[in-house]
């Protein structure tokens, strides 16, 4: 399926969707370029009848980020401890899932693309088991692996150079949706060709995961009880934390080797400066994902008391754009832990300046392995019992559980 194509160098990939959406650097211009914009309403297609259908080898990138052969580009990659970045990751596949969407909905005719392509959810990063160096090259590669109506499945994989050879490094999982010049209402995207037994299996993949989404979110603890087995999970820790001497439901303790939920919180604040915008003038995706990443490290730490490295990002949605100027408010906290493993959840919301409102854009679900084994977490309320719940939901959803390894370095 792929094409032989010279990579793109990392620094290069937002510099080229500036130049497919007709953009400027200049944020003062950003006006004139959104009203420019406008005009290509004509582009698009009233059905998706009207798109040729692409291949997936037509939106097939690769993507260098030179750390071994251009040394000065590690500073922004770099973590105290000599490792990579996982933040800085974040960014660069974020970019690169727009990218390819733009690869595969490409009109020869028009001088900008009348489409805005934003991410709408970080679907799965499922962290393979070796270490990154930040004296290595590092290529990314992806493709579109299956379309909807308006909405396309992006499949990337990211490899480090060891020796002679890129070996693998991490998958992941991006859903992009198309809306209009003005990034207003949904807009349709060219369908895709399979061309082989491979790509069919891709394609299938595709629906299969649409379809545990819907199953996801139907089963939802926020429309829906828990499930008997895990009514008697939060049945028996509650009763594990009754005082034996009170015989009270109102008295609570601790069992040993074990921590209350609420005080596993930390939070942030960040201002949304015009630096952090997007294509469309929105904060970046890439930026709110290392920001809620670096959080959540942070919170795994504190936590386990020792190193915490990622082992897998799940369910990332985009509910709301984040306005240049507004207000960032991160809440993350720990809702889950089995022996080494730290699930951490960070809940994003937004205030403008102007309205004191507060208003979620994303939850963000990272899954942590610790150096050593790591306290019991326990709810103290219902609402903690939902999250701890919800918090086992995301860990067992996880591909494969990494076992503990030395190399296993991936951080902040």
């Amino acid at each position: 399926m792929h094409e032989a194509c010279s990579p793109i160098h990392v620094n290069h990939v937002r510099d080229k969707l500036r130049e497919i959406v007709g953009v400027s650097t200049n944020w003062r211009d950003h006006v004139k370029a959104m009203e420019e914009r406008k005009l290509l309403q004509s582009f698009l297609a009233q059905s998706q009848k009207g798109l040729p259908p692409r291949r997936m080898k037509d939106s097939y990138i690769e993507v260098l980020l030179p750390l071994g052969s251009q040394p000065e580009l590690r500073e922004k990659y770099l973590t105290v401890q000599n490792t990579i970045r996982f933040g800085r990751i974040l960014e660069d596949l974020d970019s690169l899932g727009v990218l390819i969407c733009y690869m595969h909905t490409k009109i020869h005719s028009a001088k900008a693309s009348p489409l805005s392509i934003v991410t709408a959810l970080v679907d799965k990063i499922d962290m393979c088991k070796t270490s990154l160096s930040p004296e290595q090259d590092i290529k990314f590669s992806g493709h579109v692996s299956w379309v909807g109506k308006t909405s396309m499945e992006v499949k990337m994989q990211m490899f480090q150079l060891h020796g002679n050879e890129f070996c693998p490094v991490l998958d992941a999982t991006f859903v992009m949706v198309a809306r209009d010049s003005e990034n207003q209402g949904p807009a349709f995207v060219n369908p895709l060709i399979l061309e082989s037994p491979e790509e069919e299996e891709l394609f299938r993949q595709g629906e299969l995961n649409k379809g545990r989404r819907v199953a996801f979110s139907s089963t939802s603890l926020l429309k829906m009880a828990p499930s008997a087995e895990e009514r008697t999970t939060i049945h028996e820790m509650f009763l594990s934390t009754l005082d034996p001497k009170t015989i009270s439901f109102q008295s609570r303790v601790l069992p040993p080797h074990a921590v209350w939920m609420e005080d596993s919180k930390l939070k942030s604040l960040e201002i949304c400066h015009p630096q952090e915008r997007n294509i469309f003038n929105r904060i970046f995706g890439g930026f709110l994902m290392r920001k809620a990443y670096e959080l959540g490290w942070a919170t795994a730490c504190n936590f386990g008391g020792s190193r915490p490295f990622v082992v897998a990002v799940d369910d990332i949605m985009f509910q709301k754009p984040v306005e240049v100027g507004s207000l960032l408010f991160l809440s993350s906290q720990v809702c889950f832990t089995r022996d080494n493993y730290i699930q951490v959840r960070v809940h994003s919301e937004v205030a403008s300046l102007a309205n004191k409102e507060h208003m979620t854009t994303n939850v963000f679900h990272f899954t942590f392995m610790s150096e050593k084994e790591v306290p019991l977490v326990f709810p103290r309320t219902y609402g903690e019992s939902m999250l701890y719940l919800d918090g086992q939901r995301h860990f067992n959803s996880m591909s494969v559980p990494a076992n503990l390894r030395k190399d296993y370095l991936v951080e902040p």
